[in-house]
């Protein structure tokens, strides 16, 4: 998606750099799905899930409602708790809003329904709408807060 003259991938390739030396600086083996601003397909990205204790998909929300807004992160309900940890963590870092129940929502809930990184155990994080201006404003005035935040949660 782009708005504002922005493309989703650029903005969570960034992201999820910061979140992966937040994490490395913490002892954790990090994988990721691309170096620089390069996401590699989804198809890679599934591939990398196996063997791992979490994998998260860095994403946001999108909507022809310019209002809609909020941070959310999608999930197995095995993984509701953590879902929740990283929602929250969002949620103050930028001071938006959480959907769902308490930031998580599962997979049967979305507009897509079946999502395969879910399935297989992974994390959508749905950081913000890009969307909406003020979200995108909001994230982007704290996006090194943002990655310590997702980083804070998965260490635990």
């Amino acid at each position: 998606a782009c708005y504002w003259g922005l493309a989703e991938a650029g903005l969570m390739a960034e992201l999820r750099n910061y979140v992966a030396i937040r994490l490395r600086e913490r002892g954790h083996d990090v994988r990721t799905d691309g170096d620089g601003l390069i996401n590699r397909a989804l198809t890679h990205a599934l591939t990398l899930i196996s063997g791992t204790d979490v994998a998260i998909e860095l994403h946001t929300n999108a909507s022809v409602d310019a209002s809609a807004t909020g941070v959310e992160v999608v999930s197995l309900k095995e993984h509701k708790a953590l879902a929740q940890k990283i929602a929250m963590g969002i949620a103050s870092a930028t001071g938006l809003r959480l959907r769902g129940l308490a930031g998580w929502r599962p997979p049967e809930e979305t507009p897509h329904k079946q999502l395969a990184f879910c399935s297989r155990g992974g994390l959508v994080v749905e950081t913000f709408f890009l969307s909406n201006g003020r979200d995108l404003a909001a994230y982007r005035d704290h996006k090194h807060d943002v990655a310590e935040a997702i980083a804070a949660a998965v260490d635990e």
